[in-house]
């Protein structure tokens, strides 16, 4: 029996629930493979560069369909087992059936492509790092769950993939470290022992600290990188692959300091992870933040670690150099923006300002590559573009930009 299909289906070039045969070329930057056929883009998730597939097709845009799919009728010879029985059905991963090595080289051109596609710049991107630690990396994971149904609770874990509120269970994390997945069957089961208290769905942390796991978003939580200690609490955002800070810091310290610049700003500092970690190639840095809590534990955490060099102010978002005296012909600026990138205000400040030197730390290099514009305007030209491997198996991939003051800006 056919499905009928929803009320806002388009069915051309294909009819719905068509089947499908077609190679597969490219992966986007959400992970999913890209074929075409008679020319038309078909967007297949879990289908990979080198394949040819059936998919079938559930959505025609305007200018491409999309399609789950059925069967890999030739095989990459990339295509690997999937670690985790939950792959597919779980939205977590998006590229566990593509081996490690390639999954690095598609994250490089990935940048490249952005760079390319968003801004018209051509320009080297350095092969995307990582660290031996590719499984059982991260140190937070916040799985989800509905309210209760005839007084229990069903899943507890994330997204189902492609879905925007059915839940996959997910009693086990493979890209979890080990502590939290030793504690998840405990932690499952208290939600599920107390259903009754909850009139809804809720979020839980669950985030590996020292030596324990902590689920009170307002608990301390400590974090080591390189021979510095940060405490912050528990809930608040902390770059969660412990095992790639040292060289990710490392990197953006050399970047930071490559021009002779003897002063930092660190733009949005949070708990100082770098205001502190690049403290030591500095004459004095200065980390700024909007969120005084967080300007709070940074500067507990400079205190604690024995960092005289570094002060930290709480700026207003209209006014975020205000404070700042260094001379802006010696001073480097790091940025790491939350996802959505940074607001023009932001941009058109920092432009202003103008530091010898930008490192710009992005965890979306579309948002990136959009301000990468914007900075272009206001006299920037890129220098080096880095890739890192923060979450293997996963679309996810964070990119240091390192952005140098034209000499006729100056």
């Amino acid at each position: 029996m056919h499905q009928r299909p929803p009320k806002k289906f388009v069915p051309v070039p294909f009819q719905y629930h068509q089947e499908i045969e077609l190679p597969i070329d490219a992966l986007t930057n959400l992970g999913s493979g890209v074929g075409r056929l008679d020319g038309w883009v078909v967007f297949v998730p879990f289908a990979l560069p080198g394949e040819t597939v059936k998919a079938r097709v559930y959505r025609n845009d305007k200018n491409c369909s999309h399609a789950d799919l059925v069967e890999v009728l030739v095989a990459s010879p990339d295509r690997v087992t999937p670690v985790c029985p939950l792959f597919g059905a779980c939205g977590g991963c998006q590229y566990q059936h593509l081996g490690y090595p390639k999954q690095l080289e598609w994250k490089t051109r990935q940048v490249g492509e952005l760079m390319q596609h968003m801004a018209g710049i051509v320009f080297p991107v350095n092969p995307c790092l990582s660290t031996d630690q590719r499984w059982h990396y991260r140190s937070k994971i916040t799985p989800h769950f509905d309210g209760p149904r005839d007084g229990e609770i069903g899943a507890i874990g994330f997204l189902a993939n492609g879905q925007r509120s059915r839940l996959v269970d997910v009693p086990q994390c493979a890209i979890a470290m080990d502590a939290i997945n030793a504690a998840l069957p405990e932690i499952r089961g208290a939600i599920r022992a107390k259903a009754h208290t909850f009139k809804r769905g809720s979020t839980v942390l669950v985030r590996a600290t020292g030596d324990k796991v902590e689920t009170d978003f307002k608990a301390i939580a400590t974090e080591r990188v390189g021979d510095l200690t940060f405490q912050f609490l528990a809930g608040d955002f902390f770059q969660n692959n412990p095992f790639i800070l040292p060289a990710f810091t490392g990197y953006v310290a050399k970047q930071a300091a490559a021009g002779g610049a003897r002063f930092l700003v660190d733009a949005y500092c949070g708990s100082g992870l770098f205001a502190l970690s690049l403290a030591k190639h500095f004459e004095q840095v200065a980390g700024v933040e909007v969120s005084e809590s967080s300007c709070e534990w940074a500067r507990k955490n400079a205190a604690a670690n024995r960092v005289s060099n570094a002060a930290f102010l709480t700026a207003s978002a209209e006014n975020i150099f205000a404070e700042i005296n260094f001379p802006a012909a010696e001073t480097a600026v790091v940025i790491d923006p939350p996802r959505k990138g940074c607001t023009p205000e932001f941009l058109d400040q920092l432009v202003k300002f103008a530091p010898a030197r930008v490192v710009y730390v992005s965890c979306d290099p579309a948002t990136q590559v959009r301000d990468l514009k914007l900075l272009g305007a206001g006299g920037y030209q890129i220098a080096d573009v880095q890739p890192f491997d923060l979450f293997p198996h996963t679309r996810h991939l964070e990119c240091v930009m390192t952005l140098v003051k034209s000499v006729g800006d100056a």
